[in-house]
């Protein structure tokens, strides 16, 4: 009975986002499954700083509708923006279903973009590589990465793109939280940042 419940609950849902366009489909799913707000700075984030709001991105990244949705809102911003990379993707593990969703659904569209994997170390046997996927010195790429807070893992990801000779055209970003100069941090560098969603869209 209860499971049954759940899946009326579920199928109700699912209804309720195809009168949405995308973007707006993909701010309810995320409220849905991937935030959590208090009244007082509670939740201690993975740079260690204490936020009033909490995403957990990979139950919306790693979820089918949240692949479709992810894959085109990305690609159809490539499109808007006028780029055309060799491949697009960053740190592991938050950016890597972003990567292989807008891969995916770039063959759907006939204008294919590769997916890369930057692994948080080097691999220890082989080639030793940090970096996985169709790409070679002096291609174009877009770092991209599911949220960002201070920006240290998207910076990381970058270093790591420019020490293999990759050459970074932009970066793109799911979820900009607007906390902790994060994107300011990125643009410092000197690169044009660009994001899908930011914390507007939650308030």
């Amino acid at each position: 009975m209860g499971s049954n419940r759940n899946f009326d609950i579920s199928r109700g849902f699912l209804l309720y986002l195809r009168g949405m366009d995308k973007k707006a489909q993909l701010i309810e799913y995320i409220k849905k499954h991937s935030f959590q707000r208090s009244d007082t700075p509670s939740f201690r984030l993975s740079s260690g700083n204490l936020s009033n709001f909490y995403f957990n991105l990979k139950k919306t990244t790693y979820a089918p509708l949240g692949q479709y949705l992810i894959g085109n809102l990305v690609f159809e911003k490539l499109k808007e923006l006028g780029l055309r990379p060799r491949a697009i993707g960053g740190l592991s593990m938050g950016a890597d279903p972003i990567a292989t969703a807008t891969a995916y659904t770039s063959h759907l569209r006939n204008d294919p973009v590769e997916a890369m994997v930057i692994r948080k170390e080097p691999k220890g046997h082989g080639t030793m590589s940090q970096i996985e996927g169709n790409v070679k010195e002096g291609d174009e790429v877009i770092i991209i990465d599911d949220v960002v807070t201070t920006g240290e893992s998207t910076i990381k990801a970058m270093e790591v793109a420019r020490k293999a000779g990759l050459n970074i055209i932009a970066v793109i970003i799911l979820l900009d939280r607007g906390e902790f100069e994060g994107r300011q941090n990125i643009e410092r560098l000197g690169y044009p940042v660009h994001s899908i969603l930011t914390i507007k869209d939650f308030e």
